[in-house]
């Protein structure tokens, strides 16, 4: 094949978008808010999740597609793959394009694992030979043959995946998209789909990958397209794409401290969120501090979650207060302590997430701290860099020897 597999020129997407200051979770707080408003007319805006995209991808390419949440990565690849139309501009593709947007994107639940790779297959496109030309293949790679003529809806979300993206990558399309769906399978199935999908990019086909694993864009992609707030800021090399995602950071994490700025509806904020060190030991217990506004009306206790996240923005960690009891109430504002305890960090930079919830997310403020971990080794021992390489974390463990008589 030659030429281009895929050429975007001005691809707009815009969504009309609720502007109101409080949005009920409840029709008990619904009605309570008509009571109080009834004349109030809910305001809308343009919301642009893609603007103005342009770019071409070549045949044989793996193209990475990296930005923050919210940057507009799976309206791109919804656009491209037909699931939704474009507002303005061009998509031309050079051949069919198979997709795994979702887990569960694309079967019946009712129908076998058998029958959903027939269906899949003619959706596409695909003649019934050249389903039965791969049938085998996929079956063997997805690993649910014991499973084939059961119905997939009491599949397993990873067997569910393990058949979806066998189907995706199998079937004889010229271009593959696929969107964050890898971290549901364990860790030999990714291994496996990654092996899969450079085979592809090999055999002339194209793929198309939105992941925010980081580690995996490296591994895969040939080139990469850095996205921000729907608009193409970067395409080339991975390394240059991954740059700017790093370096997006500091200028989205000013850009949070203004709380209507900030994602969530507002109804309760987190009006500030400390580090109790500027630095810590690896080992070291990582205390967080958030304060949470006041809000009488909103009716229930809400909850917090903060999130860990290293500096290719993966979280390594979540605390959840739900899972520790932590539930608290807006009547009242709150300074809560987080105490991270057995968490050893690998020495970098470490940014913050927080997030207030009830119903819904009520406040979403990304980036909301940031805190080094010192380059120093929490082991007795001095082994060198080699023995600190790979895995996110560091762990205390330790070794016994029983030698034989």
């Amino acid at each position: 094949m030659s030429g281009t597999a895929v050429s975007v020129a001005g691809l707009g997407k815009s969504y009309r978008v609720g502007r109101v200051g409080y949005r009920p979770n409840t029709i008990v707080e619904a009605l309570k808010e008509r009571a109080r408003h009834p004349f109030r007319r809910t305001r809308f805006e343009e919301f642009r999740a893609l603007d103005d995209v342009t770019f071409e991808v070549p045949w044989g390419e793996a193209v990475g597609i990296v930005g923050r949440n919210g940057a507009g990565k799976s309206t791109l690849l919804k656009v491209l793959t037909r699931i939704t139309a474009p507002t303005r501009g061009r998509v031309e593709l050079g051949g069919r394009i198979g997709s795994l947007l979702e887990v569960g994107t694309g079967f019946h639940g009712e129908l076998t694992g058998r029958e959903n790779i027939y269906l899949s297959g003619a959706l596409l496109g695909m003649r019934r030979k050249e389903i039965q030309r791969q049938f085998d293949s996929i079956v063997d790679f997805s690993g649910v043959e014991k499973f084939l003529d059961t119905p997939v809806k009491r599949y397993s979300s990873g067997m569910y995946v393990r058949l979806a993206f066998a189907v995706a990558a199998h079937l004889e399309t010229e271009i593959l998209a696929i969107d964050e769906v890898l971290a549901v399978g364990d860790a030999e199935f990714q291994s496996k789909s990654l092996a899969k999908m450079r085979d592809v990019a090999k055999d002339g086909r194209t793929v198309l990958y939105v992941s925010h694993q980081m580690q995996t864009v490296t591994a895969l992609c040939t080139s990469a397209i850095y996205l921000e707030r729907g608009q193409v800021k970067y395409y080339g090399g991975v390394d240059g794409a991954l740059e700017h995602y790093r370096r997006s950071f500091a200028s989205f994490a000013a850009a949070q401290s203004d709380p209507s700025k900030r994602p969530g509806t507002g109804a309760l904020r987190a009006t500030a969120v400390r580090i109790s060190e500027e630095s810590f030991e690896p080992a070291e217990d990582k205390v967080i501090e958030i304060d949470v506004g006041t809000n009488p009306d909103l009716l229930g206790q809400y909850f917090v979650s903060c999130h860990v996240n290293d500096a290719n923005g993966i979280v390594v960690v979540q605390c959840d207060s739900r899972n520790v009891g932590g539930w608290f109430d807006p009547a009242r504002p709150q300074e809560l302590t987080l105490t991270i305890r057995a968490l050893w960090l690998k020495p970098g930079r470490y940014t913050v997430d927080v997030f207030v919830c009830k119903t819904g997310v009520l406040d979403s403020w990304e980036g909301a701290a940031v805190f080094e971990v010192l380059p120093t080794s929490p082991y007795p021992e001095l082994a060198g860099d080699e023995a600190l390489l790979a895995g996110m974390v560091l762990s205390d463990f330790g070794y016994e020897s029983r030698s034989g008589a």
